[in-house]
């Protein structure tokens, strides 16, 4: 739920893509071509094309546009649908683990829906290179999509946590995301990751000023808005949900977003997230199962009642982190990033043990 600090690494090249109507990907998606479709092109290596274009059967090409209708994510159809998938860790330490190996593991052998890419925006990453994290971000959507997954664009602001400390940066990153993925069906906005020490009605305030800003080059995208205290519904900081309800962002086709770590977020927490999703549509978009900082022994038990939770209320997730840091919360085991091998259990700690088999179901 806080601050992973981890040394950095070498970053990956960063890439663009071609862009085509909403129609058209659809229509692609039919016909199993999406992946020639969204071929990449950008000077230097390019990635390896996935192995086999989407289908019908992918989560992306079923379910097309997603909205939200009431408290729920619905699909194109009107169905309401809960995605699974994981995040990936901050792209500026470790992009090395977003590779088409992985990705193809993440959506062959494990089935994830979705694909969460973090971009931190201090700790060395978007301030120190806005274009190149920018197109760095669009590489891994892009890659997500050519493999039938959603992708989640997260600005991952933690420190300061008053999101209106970037606000300027906020708005040139999703202007340029917007402008990118406005005819994509496959996207979702989560315009701040974790703020902290800072009040809902200020949270409020910037959301209605970068909602605007998406809304402007991408009408019909689902938005997924941070909550006080690092996405509690404020009970980190003493706070509930009751002041999102009582003063909702004025926006439509709106999430709003919760992070539990189960070792330390214990019945408090669990009870927030369940009234929470009786009044709100919610998407967790983060989650472990250790302590806050994502390290320590893993609490299934506590983690399987949250996913209990969500799985009956159609709450959709994503686990933090598809990386091999030396922390429990890191699904590989330290140094898979520098091999080949990416599929099975063999190369998973106990928690991607557990995650996996989770995801699979």
């Amino acid at each position: 739920m806080y601050q992973r600090p981890t040394p950095p690494t070498e970053p990956a090249p960063t890439a663009g893509r071609r862009r085509f109507t909403r129609k058209a990907l659809l229509a692609a998606s039919a016909l199993g071509v999406v992946t020639a479709l969204l071929a990449p092109v950008r000077a230097g290596a390019a990635p390896a094309p996935a192995p086999a274009a989407p289908t019908a059967a992918t989560p992306l090409a079923a379910n097309g546009q997603l909205k939200v209708c009431g408290r729920q994510l619905c699909n194109a159809s009107g169905q309401a649908v809960a995605l699974n998938g994981m995040s990936t860790h901050g792209t500026q330490w470790y992009a090395q683990c977003v590779t088409d190996g992985s990705l193809n593991a993440l959506a062959n052998d494990w089935r994830a829906d979705v694909l969460r890419v973090s971009t931190y925006v201090q700790e060395g990453g978007y301030e120190t290179d806005p274009a190149g994290f920018t197109a760095r971000a669009q590489k891994f959507i892009d890659a997500a999509h050519a493999r039938g997954m959603y992708a989640v664009i997260d600005w991952h602001m933690l420190t300061p946590g008053d999101p209106n400390a970037n606000l300027a940066r906020a708005k040139t990153f999703f202007t340029a995301m917007a402008k990118k993925y406005k005819d994509h069906p496959g996207v979702l906005y989560e315009i701040a990751n974790e703020p902290s020490g800072v009040s809902w009605s200020a949270i409020k305030s910037y959301s209605e000023q970068i909602i605007p800003v998406i809304r402007a080059q991408d009408p019909d995208a689902v938005v997924l808005v941070g909550t006080r205290a690092w996405s509690s519904f404020g009970v980190s900081e003493g706070s509930n949900e009751s002041e999102v309800v009582n003063n909702p962002v004025r926006a439509s086709n709106i999430m709003y977003t919760f992070h539990f770590y189960a070792a330390s977020h214990r019945e408090e927490y669990l009870n927030t997230l369940d009234r929470a999703s009786d009044k709100l549509p919610v998407f967790v978009t983060e989650f472990g199962t250790q302590n806050y900082a994502g390290e320590g022994a893993n609490d299934f038990t506590m983690s399987q009642r949250y996913l209990d939770l969500m799985k009956r209320k159609k709450i959709s997730w994503t686990n933090w982190n598809y990386s091999d840091d030396h922390r429990s919360g890191a699904v590989f085991k330290t140094g898979t990033c520098n091999g080949s091998n990416w599929t099975g259990t063999g190369v998973l700690k106990e928690a991607g043990v557990w995650i996996r088999e989770r995801i699979r179901q």
